[in-house]
Order: structure tokens, then sequence, then C-alpha cells
């Protein structure tokens, strides 16, 4: 009872805290307008290119969860408007109808289609399941789309019949693949993603694919007839190999025919216009713990298969084609940017179209050759704008809806910074400095670690980071080996080796922050999460610099990760199974330098997380109990491994728990 009340009057202090700071400091970000904040998402353009519809979300304070809208905006920025609850919008082929998903009956999510130029909408299904990808057929006349399947166990028994009236306990979960997972109430099938296709005017939907594969988003032939897919059986071979083929399947049924057998993935089959080539992304299986995967074109029955660009150092992804067929666009992330590329289908090397520090995600094309996309910036949340690849200087903004809760709110300072690490490693990072940032003082600093571990930290907008800057702290975020966007070098850097030399990156950009002499060495911070939490248990373990650490969602013991976990990263990390080569799978896990922590070292994790079970925080936070260091558990009530995502977020106040309750955590332990 007394380690609930003080963990009560703890986060009762955060809470009061909080509110002092939004009291104070009404020129700066707090964190009650997280509750006004609203993201855009998946713009879509008309055949025509006259108008643009977009999802929209916004928070339901009352509910605790988030709502999605579907807007729609005429090209030129005018007439932004409600167009229908929802999300997921695709256009007709010609431009009159727009299909997407709603809530619906008889429960779950359904698939809707409303004509611009009449009233009301039409549901076309009544599924058990939620459906996905939506994709019209190019004479729209049907709608494809992908459906979760509920797997079924191979081993079996019959059951005697229940006595009439009888109250039997749920019938047994048989789990007997390697495809199921621990759903937060126990072992389950995880299923299998299934395409299926409707016609326009409603009716039962055909499955057109069954059996123990995972399929990938729906792609139409030209001719309306057939649709390609990247597809992954998950037997246990395939499900450790990670690998995945392009395959297709006849609108009319029959069986379905591979079109690539590499050893290693093959994804994101985007068909010509004229329909008789395929572009798609892929890599060749190795033991690699980090692959750059590179652009390639097939003939629409899988011959002649040929790299586009085999000297491109980064990962295409997003690709569109050029309405001509003359080449493809696509998104790639480079030194924490992301922006558009060229690759004609000539021998010349991709052409980059737009430049400048932002994640610009170009979500579709007209006809007439005008793109939408998805902007983020450091000092500006994510957007949609509008321009014409041929002339990026065309790009304008078409959409924002976050100008108001920003109004008359200074936002901390964003400044990059490149240090030298081990190896002769160069490394990328950024400082966000605290408002009214006066250079003569001393800041507490916050070292921000990213998950992944192959991913990137980018230059877009950061509510998290401008928060704690607004509240006093610097923060730290870099891409240390590892990360993604440098190639591939830098991104297999840590194989076999993690955590490992990416420690040491994170410590000289610590390093690099305090020679600018406006740090208080006193109170340095650390926290992350996933990876990040990873890091953050592996730092505490092997110094005492930080003042305070908060891991988040973290893997502590490679070793239990393997049965428990329902992904298959670990087999990268290693490519032995733990009783094959204990002593690696120990020598990198956290839990086995416990011993050495002295930080007060706070566990904040999902409790339905599957990605990085919750096993792995409490094995954490009772040794460091055991040992007696200053520590607690935080558990988010309902939510999965994406607490701390716009879009992987269940539920809001989880979101301001988990920023209040880690920067309390660091409040409470600042040294004086």
């Amino acid at each position: 009872m007394r380690r609930r009340n003080a963990l009560f009057s703890f986060a009762l202090l955060v809470m009061l805290a909080a509110a002092s700071t939004v009291h104070a400091q009404r020129d700066r970000m707090n964190i009650e307008q997280f509750l006004d904040w609203e993201y855009v998402a998946a713009p879509q353009i008309a055949p025509d290119g006259r108008q643009v519809v977009y999802t929209r979300r916004w928070t339901d304070k009352i509910n605790d969860k988030f709502e999605d809208e579907i807007w729609i905006v005429d090209a030129d920025g005018g007439r932004n408007r409600f167009f229908a609850k929802g999300s997921q919008a695709a256009w007709s082929p010609d431009g009159r109808r727009i299909a997407y998903v709603a809530p619906g009956q008889p429960q779950g999510t359904q698939i809707f289609v409303k004509w611009l130029d009449a009233p009301g909408e039409t549901q076309l299904t009544h599924l058990e399941r939620s459906p996905s990808n939506l994709a019209w057929s190019p004479d729209g006349k049907h709608i494809a789309f992908d459906m979760n399947m509920p797997g079924n166990p191979g081993f079996k028994v019959k059951m005697p019949e229940r006595p009439t009236g009888a109250k039997w306990v749920d019938a047994p979960r048989v789990v007997d693949r390697l495809n199921y997972r621990n759903d937060g109430s126990g072992w389950r099938p995880e299923g299998f993603a299934h395409i299926f296709v409707i016609s326009d005017g409603g009716g039962t939907p055909r499955q057109l694919t069954d059996g123990d594969y995972q399929h990938g988003a729906p792609e139409w032939m030209r001719d309306s007839q057939s649709i390609v897919f990247s597809g992954v059986r998950k037997d246990n071979a395939e499900y450790l190999r990670g690998g995945a083929d392009i395959y297709i399947v006849s609108l009319a049924g029959g069986p379905i025919r591979q079109l690539t057998d590499r050893n290693g993935p093959d994804q994101n089959p985007t068909v010509s216009p004229d329909g008789k080539l395929i572009a798609y992304t892929g890599n060749d299986q190795n033991d690699n713990t980090y692959n750059v995967t590179h652009l390639y074109l097939m003939n629409a029955d899988g011959s002649n298969k040929r790299m586009l660009a085999p000297d491109f150092d980064r990962s295409p992804s997003g690709l569109i084609w050029a309405e001509d067929g003359s080449g493809v666009y696509f998104a790639t992330e480079d030194r924490g940017t992301q922006n558009l590329w060229f690759k004609s289908l000539g021998s010349e090397k991709p052409r980059q179209l737009t430049d400048g520090a932002q994640i610009l995600n170009v979500t579709s094309m007209s006809r007439t050759g005008v793109a939408v996309a998805t902007r983020s910036r450091a000092d500006s949340p994510t957007e949609i704008g509008i321009f014409t690849p041929a002339k990026p200087a065309t790009a304008r903004r078409l959409v924002s809806v976050n100008d108001d809760v920003l109004e008359g709110r200074e936002l901390g300072k964003v400044e990059e910074l490149w240090y030298d690490s081990v190896g002769g490693m160069k490394v990328q990072g950024w400082i966000v400095k605290p408002p009214g940032f006066d250079a003569s003082k001393k800041y507490p600093l916050i070292l921000y670690i990213h998950g992944g571990p192959h991913s990137m930290y980018g230059t877009g907008f950061n509510f998290e980071f401008q928060n704690h800057a607004a509240n006093g702290y610097v923060v730290l975020y870099t891409n240390p080996r590892g990360s993604t966007g440098y190639g591939q070098a830098f991104g297999n850097a840590i194989n076999n080796a993690y955590p490992g030399d990416d420690y040491t990156d994170l410590m000289r950009g610590v390093d690099e922050v305090i020679k600018r002499g406006y740090i208080d060495e006193r109170n340095l911070f650390v926290c992350g999460g996933s990876g990040g939490g990873v890091l953050t248990t592996w730092i505490v373990g092997h110094t005492d610099r930080f003042a305070a650490a908060v891991a988040m969602k973290p893997v502590v013991n490679w070793y239990s990760f393997v049965g428990t976990t329902d992904s298959s990263d670990w087999y990268y990390n290693f490519k032995k199974l733990p009783w094959e080569d204990a002593e690696e799978h120990m020598r990198r896990s956290p839990i086995a330098y416990v011993g050495n922590v002295k930080t007060p070292t706070m566990l904040l994790v999902g409790e339905l997380d599957l990605r990085t079970p919750l096993e792995q925080t409490e094995q954490y936070y009772r040794a460091l109990k055991l040992r007696r260091i200053d520590t607690a558990m935080v558990r988010l009530a309902d939510e999965y491994h994406g607490f701390n995502g716009d879009f992987s977020l269940r539920h809001p106040s989880n979101r301001i728990s988990q920023i209040l309750f880690l920067r309390g955590w660091f409040d409470k332990h600042k040294r004086t």
C-alpha cells in the first residue's frame, strides 16, 4: 500500500508540475495542446487533378480516442470541406466516386462508396473483419482489398457434444506455428491477410487468395482481369528468412502464379500505365543485419528482370509510374530527410527532384502530372502540399491543420550537428533548444534515442521534443550507426554487434553538445523506446554519467525475448537460435549488466505490447528493485507497442501520460 501511495504521489506531483508550467508559459508548447492537435494523411488527387481527398484525424477528448474523417479540397486550395466519416479514400478511375472505409453494419469498418454529384453513400460490404488497401480496377467495375482471415491450427480433436444448457469453459487454444501471437489475453492464431474483390455495386466479396500466405496490397493489371501482389508463405523457414515474392492471380480465379523467386524479399509491385511492365523493390537475402533495397523492373509475365539503379545506395519507397511510362518516381530517406526522386527507364542515374530539410511523402499523382504529398519540417507539423514534379518550384501548401494551435507559440530552434565517432563514422544529429535560449546559461540535456534499430530520426516536426524544450530542456537526438538513410555500410554496421559501437556514437554526441558550453553536466538524462529502450538500458549498465533514465518498451534479455515476441527481428541480429549461441545472446542483453546500474531508471510500457512484451520490462524492473536502485514501472493501459506514434496510438491520454511521466522522472532527479 505504501508503494502504491508513493507512486500515486509521484504521479500527482508530475501532473501539478505540468499544470504550473502551462500556467507560467502560455507562449510555449504545452501538453494540453496535444488534445487539440490534428493530423493529415494519405492525400489522393482526382484523376483530372482538380480535387484532393485526404484523411483528417482529431481527438475525441471525452472518449479518449481518435476520430478519422475524409475531407476534400479543390486543387487551388478552395472549398476545403468535410466529405464523410472514415479513412483510406480512393478515387474511382472516372473521378466521379470515392471508395473508403468507415464504421458500418453489422460491426467494425466496412467499405462505402459515395458519388460526388449525389447525396448519401452506399455501404458495399457487411464484413466480420476490417478491410484495407482499397484498389479500384482500371475499368471501375470492381474494388479489390485485403482482409485478415483467422488462422486455423493444424492439429485438432473432436470433442463430445455439450449437454443441453451446459456452460463449459472456452475451447483450448491450439498453438502449432510461429505465426501465432499473444494478443494480451493469450496465444491465438495471427491469421493471414488475403485479397478479396467486390463489384462496384456491392454484393458478396469473392476471396481470390487463400492458404498460409500473408499477402500485400493488391495492384490491378491494366486489363482489369488480374491482380499482382507481394506475398510471403508463413511457414517456419519463410518466417525466419523474411522472404517475399510477387504473385499474380486472375479475377476469374484459378491458381496463383509466382512471378519472382529471389532468395530475399520482392515487394511493392507497381504496374506501368500500358500494363507491360512491373516495377518493384527487393534485395538478395544474406547475413547482413540491414540491406538497402533496390529498384527492379520486369515484364508483366515475370520475364526479363533487371535492376534499374545498382549503384544507388538508398532504399526507394512509394513507387509511382510517370503517366507516359518513361520512368518511376520514388521517395528515399537520405541523411535525416526524405525527398522525391525519378528514375527513367534509360541508363542515366536516379535524379533528385525535390530537396531541403523536410520529410516529403508523395502519395498520389493525377493523369495531368500533378502530385500531392504530405510534408513536415522541424518548425512545421505535417501538412499537405501540391506541385508538378517536373517543376518542383511550383510546390505550395494546400492544407495545414495546426496553424491555429501554434499561433502565438514560440518553438524551440532546431540545430543540425555532425560529429566523428569510432571506425571513421560520421554521425548526424539535431539539438532542440528551449524558446528564449541563452547560450550563457546552463540547461539540462535529454538524449532521446530512436527505435528500430534500423530507422531514422528526420527533420520533421516532433511535438514531444518541442514540449520538453518548452519546459527548459535541451533535447539531443541522433542517428547512430544502424540507422537508415545513410547507405548500406552505415546501416549494416551493427550486424551481429547490437548493442555495440552505436553506444559510442551516442556518447560522442553528448560530448559534442557539452563542448558548446551551455549544458549542465550534472543533469544529463537519457531515454528511448523499443530499440531506444534497448540502448537506454545498455547505457545505464555501462556508465553512471546520467542523472536519470527512462527506458520505454525495452528488450533486456535476448534469450527470453525470442520465446515471447511476435517479431522475427531477433533472428536478423544473431542468425542463430538462443540455445545455439547462448553466450552471445546474453552478452548483448542489457540485463547481463544490471549489476553495474546506479542510475535511477524508470520503465514505461504498453500493457498489450506484443513486439517487446511486458515481461521484458518486468524482468528489468524486478532486477533493479532487487538491487535497490531507484525505479518505477509505468504501465499504459490498453496500449500496444506504438504508444508514442501518431497513428498507432490507441488513447491520446496515454501519450500525454508518457510525456509527463518521462519528464517528471527527470524533474524528480535533477541535481542542484
